[in-house]
């Protein structure tokens, strides 16, 4: 009986133990790395203009083959993410790690409405530049 108990034990152990390893987000596999804002104020990103909760997801596959690596959706508490609003390439640069998810945003020339420059996940050193519209 008391054996029994053991390999139950370690069998479950060895069960989290392979869950933890794979989901650790080694340098060879795809990693993505997400956050859910609000955006309180209305919010530029490219030609888009954002408002409300929203879902931004950054694959680092897709940055590796040069493709739109960031991608927003529009996000529903209680269904998840819903449409996708704004896909881009980013342009990522070193930084100090952060505590929490960190948008960076200067003013635009419309009253009230600010654009998105930069944004870094909680707990991350890389921050990932948001393209500007050039007209």
């Amino acid at each position: 009986m008391r054996s029994r108990i053991l390999v139950s034990a370690l069998l479950v152990l060895g069960v989290f133990a392979a869950g933890a390893v794979a989901t650790s987000g080694d340098a060879m596999g795809s990693q993505k790395r997400w956050a859910i804002v609000n955006f309180v104020d209305p919010v530029q990103v490219k030609d888009q203009i954002l408002m409300g909760p929203c879902l931004i997801v950054h694959d680092d596959a897709k940055m590796a083959r040069g493709e739109p690596c960031t991608t927003i959706y529009r996000f529903d508490r209680e269904r998840g993410p819903q449409q996708e609003l704004v896909s881009f390439m980013c342009k990522p640069s070193q930084r100090d790690i952060v505590s929490s998810t960190r948008l960076t945003t200067l003013p635009t020339a419309y009253v009230g409405i600010s654009r998105l420059t930069e944004y870094q996940f909680a707990g991350d050193t890389e921050s990932h530049g948001v393209p500007a519209i050039v007209h």
